[in-house]
């Protein structure tokens, strides 16, 4: 099933416009290589590839030796480095064809900012157009099916997520098999290496801790305390996680700390397949005691989606208060806050008065069964 990503254009337009290079991040299996061959392709520019998981031309592009860079990609009008964290000293050997060669083109993918966002931010400063790919948004979705057609899909996403192949596999036993293979065989491989991480059945003991916990708030100290490990290496492990592409972090909003809870953040996954298949829980909706923290998991991370590919600039939060008042959901755009609370049903609900007093000005909005294709389109 080919599903338009809704990077496609904004990559050509940047490869045909600029002289800057595209690098695009994300997790193993979002696409980005399809994406990157099908820009190829329709640009039409003889094209060199190089993948960092192969060893062709490693010891080259690897090299800093600019003649050796200009005999590689002699003739070629685009270069195309995939899995570019693998490579060692990829952002200088980068700034040098860059720099030296101005008329080739230069599309990188990475897959773990872990190792590449050191290697490359300082050695290309200025000189790249960054870009960050996600699991199939609904947005790229409506590109091919109608409001009706979405709704009907919203069940399987939430349940079994939106990594590009799980929409090509027919039968649930099937779809249970490949989340589980894309759980062993892809999520740690780059955590394990670039985090130089020595046990990881940790990090999926951990995993699985906050994948019960979605939507609430985390304490550092009570997982350590349950795995067996400092409160310190918790924070290094979801740091870690993070620079994954696995989950995400959202904070508190705290604008009056004596009121407002802003001390533990909440954890969301990116793929809420990952998140069940993790959990060994891909049951109907009606046989989850889940749905809240999954629908509220499924929003956010839409809402992000939509916003990163809009290049939209937007800060999120989320806000409590110690006497109880909360809100799922904030977003902060050019100094103005609107809140949300994000429940399933078809219910509604009245602004928070606390809300309302401690932000006067400020907008709100209930997102429930009704409403929410409007809040993620």
């Amino acid at each position: 099933m080919i599903i338009p990503r809704a990077l496609s254009e904004s990559v050509i337009h940047k490869l045909n416009s600029s002289s800057k290079g595209i690098i695009i991040y994300g997790a193993r299996q979002v696409g980005k290589t399809t994406l990157a061959n099908e820009t190829i392709a329709k640009l039409g520019l003889k094209t060199l590839t190089i993948n960092g998981d192969q060893s062709r031309f490693l010891d080259i592009i690897s090299s800093q030796d600019l003649n050796k860079l200009r005999s590689l990609v002699e003739g070629y009008e685009l270069l195309f480095v995939d899995e570019a964290q693998r490579i060692p000293e990829i952002g200088i050997n980068l700034k040098i064809i860059l720099d030296s060669i101005p008329s080739l083109k230069l599309l990188v993918t990475g897959s773990s900012s872990l190792d590449l966002a050191s290697k490359v931010s300082e050695p290309l400063t200025g000189r790249t157009w960054n870009y960050r790919l996600y699991p199939i948004s609904f947005l790229e979705l409506s590109r091919l099916y109608n409001r009706a057609e979405l709704d009907n899909f919203l069940e399987e996403r939430l349940i079994f997520g939106s990594y590009p192949e799980i929409f090509s596999i027919v039968g649930e036993d099937q779809k249970a098999e490949y989340l589980q293979n894309l759980s062993d065989a892809y999520l740690y491989k780059d955590l394990i290496e670039f985090g130089r991480i020595k046990n990881s059945t940790k990090i999926r003991d951990l995993l699985k801790l906050l994948a019960f916990q979605v939507g609430s708030q985390v304490s550092l100290s009570e997982i350590g305390s349950t795995l067996g490990i400092s409160k310190d290496t918790v924070g290094r492990y979801i740091d870690l996680l993070e620079k994954s592409f696995i989950i995400f972090r959202l904070g508190g909003l705290s604008r009056n700390l004596r009121k407002e809870v802003a001390k533990m953040d909440k954890i969301y996954f990116y793929d809420l397949g990952v998140r069940n298949i993790l959990i060994d829980n891909l049951k109907p909706l009606k046989d989850r005691i889940d749905v809240g923290p999954l629908w509220e998991n499924f929003l956010i991370i839409e809402r992000m989606k939509l916003l990163g590919y809009r290049q939209e600039q937007a800060s999120a939060y989320f806000w409590r208060t110690y006497t109880g008042a909360e809100l799922d959901y904030v977003e902060e755009k050019e100094g103005q806050l609107t809140g949300f609370e994000l429940k399933f049903g078809n219910k509604t609900a009245k602004v928070p008065s606390t809300w309302a007093a401690t932000y006067a000005g400020s907008d709100y909005q209930f997102i429930n069964r009704s409403n929410y294709l409007n809040f993620i389109l």
